[in-house]
């Protein structure tokens, strides 16, 4: 019986995963021939065919694979990144990192209230913006109070938080070459400033090798302090939801991230299982950031009210902003 309802979801899931893999081949194709980040082509390609997010065949496929594939990329990344890159980074980054969660989170308090938005919607899309985008987003929300416009104001954030990552995927790249920051100082700003980890991957590794790598250690970081984050949320903002129904707080995908990192940093893989690795992880990731861009909705973001999206964003050019300062400061 578990075979048969094992084969049964893989054919549900199996056509989403062909189209993302297929816009992914078609991205690198456009990279190999023609130049650019194969990731921002797979975003751009995906973005074109959104109707396959839609009901329809491809519609359960495409969403496991923005995640379970998201998730097993970026923990096989760990394979890249020795403990000598993250002692290369300096003590200070987790200390910036640590100031930037909780400088992000203040910021969207006070301009929540300028804006006249609820306290616990404020903290929702401060924490999503500061940790990492909708995963910190439907974590949060399970430790705040529920009550009538919960699920719009979840729904709302992670909306918003993708739509703003995958603008920050394009544009800090940019920001990166016109303040010539160099590859140790691209990859905090990128780690320290975008929302979702695919798209700090994608950013990250666009510029370079080195910038991704840093990049993603950095963002990681700051998915590690969802845990404490979400704890003294549910404390200061009263009864959160039932034990049972919350999210994992600390993503199985980051200790698997951690591991191999250790492994890696110890010398224990052959040079020729490590390029394997790495490969896949690439192709996972493109993958994946192609299911992201077939989920990205145009049409539902120009639905969505001023005044939240005026939060957002000033939540997310406010952190921008602190964090490059901080970086330019550091040298």
């Amino acid at each position: 019986m578990a075979q048969v309802l094992s084969l049964s979801a893989f054919q549900r899931q199996f056509p989403g995963l062909l189209a993302a893999a297929t816009i992914g081949v078609a991205a690198t194709f456009l990279s190999d021939h023609y130049g650019g980040p194969a990731m921002l082509f797979a975003l751009l390609l995906g973005m074109a065919f959104n109707f396959l997010s839609q009901d329809g065949p491809c519609a359960e496929g495409i969403g496991t694979t923005s995640k379970t594939v998201l998730r097993l990329g970026v923990a096989l990344l760990g394979m890249r990144i020795t403990i000598d890159q993250v002692v290369g980074a300096g003590l200070e980054v987790p200390v910036m990192m640590v100031a930037t969660v909780a400088f992000t989170i203040g910021l969207g308090l006070v301009v929540g209230r300028l804006l006249r938005q609820q306290r616990d919607f404020s903290v929702l899309t401060g924490c999503a913006v500061a940790i990492c985008g909708a995963s910190a987003a439907l974590a949060i929300a399970a430790m705040l109070p529920r009550h009538r416009q919960a699920e719009r104001d979840t729904i709302f954030t992670v909306i918003g938080v993708t739509a703003l990552s995958t603008l920050a995927m394009i544009i800090y790249p940019m920001l990166c070459t016109l303040f010539g920051l160099d590859h140790l100082q691209a990859g905090i700003f990128l780690g320290g400033t975008i929302h979702d980890v695919a798209q700090v991957v994608g950013a990250g590794y666009s510029l370079s090798p080195e910038t991704g790598d840093t990049a993603t250690f950095v963002k990681l970081f700051r998915v590690a302090l969802l845990l404490p984050v979400a704890v003294l949320v549910g404390m200061s903002m009263g009864r959160g939801a039932p034990r049972s129904e919350r999210p994992p707080l600390l993503p199985p995908f980051l200790v698997g991230f951690v591991v191999l990192v250790a492994v890696n940093s110890l010398g224990l893989v052959p040079p020729l299982v490590a390029d394997a690795v790495n490969q896949l992880s690439r192709w996972c990731l493109v993958t994946a950031i192609a299911a992201l861009g077939v989920k990205t909705s145009l049409k539902s973001m120009a639905a969505l009210g001023l005044r939240p999206v005026l939060l957002l964003v000033a939540e997310t050019v406010g952190m921008a902003v602190f964090v490059l300062a901080m970086v330019l400061w550091r040298g």
